[in-house]
């Protein structure tokens, strides 16, 4: 049987239209967190919060934090520097 082979560098996540949106670019460690935290208390189950950030440190600390509160990490696209992070409830 052949190989398949699928080229996912340009890969997006399909569009999910977010409930809440954080916009902390240009904000540096700990504002993306606290933000995205306050976030989730304020998300009902289900509901998608689409993050938006600049600082590099943030764009593996709120994957790391999603995990660690057992929600779901939907996407995270962009540059260390230009990031888009969605998370559902």
């Amino acid at each position: 049987m052949p190989e398949i082979k699928v080229d996912t560098r340009e890969a997006q996540c399909p569009a999910v239209e977010a409930n809440i949106v954080v916009d902390c670019r240009g904000e540096t460690c700990p504002v993306p967190l606290v933000e995205v935290r306050k976030a989730i208390r304020k998300a009902a189950p289900g509901d998608v919060i689409e993050v938006f950030g600049t600082h590099p440190a943030s764009k593996k600390e709120i994957p790391m934090a999603v995990e660690a509160l057992s929600l779901e990490l939907l996407s995270v696209e962009g540059t260390d520097t230009d990031w888009t992070i969605r998370i559902q409830r």
